[in-house]
């Protein structure tokens, strides 16, 4: 299954300027995916970091490898059939950055699950740029109902 931009705003409650996926290009819900951000200049947090030399701020690497987790489970689940809409939620983050992401760039996200919960999942993902691993992280997080 491929998302585009359009497809991946119908599964994320965040909206612009936080929207950190352009595309997901792998995906089987519930297991694995692989989400693209494209790195612009023109991106809104690069106005403060850092004005001199353009670096992505890694909270927002965290943030793109989140969404990524979003559109992971969010695919998985029957949103139609339960009514509400779930918010996912962080618990924990336990990150390493590798290498900057620079403007040109394009952060490829890999996101697996490890550990599903009826109310949370924990998962390890991965940016890469190219060949270059730039992060790694294990995410836990919670999942709510409307």
């Amino acid at each position: 299954m491929l998302l585009d931009f359009e497809s991946i705003k119908k599964f994320l409650p965040q909206r612009f300027p936080f929207i950190m996926l352009d595309r997901v290009t792998e995906l089987e819900p519930g297991k694995r995916a692989v989400g693209i951000k494209n790195i612009s200049g023109n991106d809104i947090f690069f106005l403060g970091h850092f004005p001199e030399k353009a670096i992505m701020p890694g909270a927002a690497i965290i943030e793109a490898m989140a969404q990524t987790a979003i559109i992971l489970f969010a695919t998985a689940r029957d949103e139609q059939q339960e009514g509400k809409k779930p918010l996912y939620y962080f618990g924990s983050v336990k990150a390493r950055f590798l290498h900057p992401v620079v403007p040109g760039d394009q952060l490829i996200i890999t996101v697996e699950n490890v550990r599903s919960l009826p109310q949370g999942a924990y998962v390890k993902a991965e940016a890469t740029v190219g060949e270059t691993k730039v992060s790694e992280a294990d995410l836990v997080f919670s999942i709510q109902h409307e």
